[in-house]
């Protein structure tokens, strides 16, 4: 009996000098405030992401519709167009030919990960239907 006493008495003791205190889990405002702050981070990255994707497809566009605009007025598009051409204009026109094909790989490519990540997105939302995102201030 004595021993138990003696047992406790220490452990309050000790409690008391390193400064234990007593388990206390946070408020439950805490825990839906920590909560909301890691779902607005996963979601402001897949809209960031997102938007990137758009521009980079957006502008991709623009550039490769003005190329080949360019290119059908500077070479032409004649049916015997290719037999007066010099050797010069068809490497060049060949060049064109390879970048304008890079380009709609490119924007091929950014249109599949568009449709990924708005996939991801409503990926998201529909694990999370409590959630909204916040008005941007």
């Amino acid at each position: 009996m004595f021993q138990t006493f003696l047992r406790s008495r220490a452990q309050t003791y000790l409690r008391s000098i390193v400064g234990e205190r007593e388990f206390r889990a946070r408020s439950p405002e805490r825990d839906a405030e920590t909560d909301r702050e890691r779902l607005d981070a996963v979601m402001s990255a897949i809209e960031q992401a997102l938007a990137g994707a758009e521009a980079e497809q957006a502008g991709l566009t623009k550039r490769v519709d003005d190329v080949l605009a360019r290119a059908a007025v500077t070479f032409g598009n004649g049916d015997d167009e290719y037999l007066t051409r010099e050797s010069l204009d068809s490497h060049h026109l060949d060049l064109f030919e390879t970048e304008i094909k890079n380009g709609q790989r490119r924007i091929r490519e950014l249109a599949g990960s568009i449709a990924q990540l708005k996939a991801v997105k409503e990926a998201f939302l529909s694990r999370f239907p409590d959630y909204r995102p916040q008005a941007s201030a």
